[in-house]
């Protein structure tokens, strides 16, 4: 449903005399297939709204292809607005409107006549549960609520691609699950959904498969659990801040720490991650006491030890050389 080669974007900013240039994305290269749920993983300023925004027709790309539903995206870019629906991180509602007469006026901008646009308005709003409020000043909206309106606003012409860009940003646990379950709703009416995220719980969760991006580049692709599994043995990661009287290590125990771990035979990597050191071993269970054996002979009493099977966040760290949460 989505094929795009080679896309690159770049922003300039002129201060004074001096022009600076942010690639923001570098030449990315993907495919998204139909049905599927695909993300769009990476830290803020990787490039993940600038790609969603182009592949939207909202920003013209600088170089690359690409085609959506079988539209090309810079010779067609009309065609490929009537077959996607977009959702934006922030609502583009009013807050002294209501929800009916935005989802008939949206439905009208589609070109559907005014008892067509009416009856979709009403199925929209039994859908996505909005009747208790659809007549309500939306200004009076919780975010949930919001957020339930801006999807029911982006799916009412039945598109056949997606776009969310970071569709949970800022809700609360029980809206997010909410959101999570709207997404799978489409997915399983047949829509191709295309969002971002930087929730690692929400890639893992509702992903189908999951491209990282990371400085405008795309470092990795596949399933949660084929990445997850790139990435053998177990985590042990040793949280040296409860060790000290004040909250958090010296910078000098956290060095030490990391060259001693770095050092032994059976570690396979080693990372500093705040006030953890994060080791990729064989097996945890065998990996513990030889940690607490290795930092005693140095003098170091770390403050807590886990193991855990390997996370997106170590795909992250593994591929980029620091973790998602950073």
């Amino acid at each position: 449903m989505i094929e795009v080669r080679g896309l690159r974007k770049s922003f300039r900013s002129r201060s004074g005399r001096s022009v600076t240039v942010v690639d923001a994305v570098r030449g990315v290269d993907f495919a998204v297939r139909r049905g599927e749920i695909f993300g769009f993983l990476g830290p803020n300023g990787a490039g993940k709204t600038t790609t969603l925004q182009m592949l939207a027709t909202l920003l013209r790309p600088d170089s690359g292809e690409a085609t959506i539903a079988g539209v090309d995206l810079l010779r067609d870019p009309a065609q490929v607005r009537r077959r996607i629906g977009f959702v934006a991180q922030t609502s583009g509602t009013y807050g002294n409107s209501d929800a009916r007469r935005d989802l008939v006026l949206q439905a009208r901008m589609y070109g559907m006549s005014k008892s067509t646009a009416k009856s979709l308005a009403e199925a929209a709003i039994a859908t996505f549960q909005l009747e208790s409020f659809a007549d309500r000043r939306i200004g009076t909206y919780s975010g949930g609520q919001r957020r339930r309106l801006d999807f029911a606003l982006g799916v009412i012409h039945s598109p056949e691609v997606m776009f969310l860009d970071e569709p949970t940003a800022g809700l609360d646990p029980q809206s997010r699950a909410r959101m999570w379950q709207e997404v799978r709703r489409l997915r399983d009416d047949g829509m191709t959904i295309f969002l971002t995220t930087h929730y690692l719980d929400e890639a893992d969760a509702l992903c189908d498969r999951i491209s990282i991006i990371d400085n405008g580049l795309i470092v990795a692709e596949g399933t949660p659990s084929d990445l997850k599994r790139e990435i053998s043995g177990d985590v042990v990661i040793v949280d040296m801040a409860a060790s000290d009287t004040a909250g958090a290590p010296e910078p000098a125990t956290m060095d030490e720490a990391s060259k001693v771990l770095a050092e032994q035979p059976w570690v396979h990597s080693c990372e500093t991650v705040d006030h953890t050191v994060r080791l990729n071993v064989e097996s945890g269970a065998t990996a513990i006491p030889q940690v607490i054996r290795a930092l005693s002979t140095k003098g170091i009493e770390p403050g807590a030890i886990e193991t855990r099977r390997p996370s997106l966040d170590d795909v992250f760290l593994a591929k980029t050389g620091r973790s998602l949460g950073d």
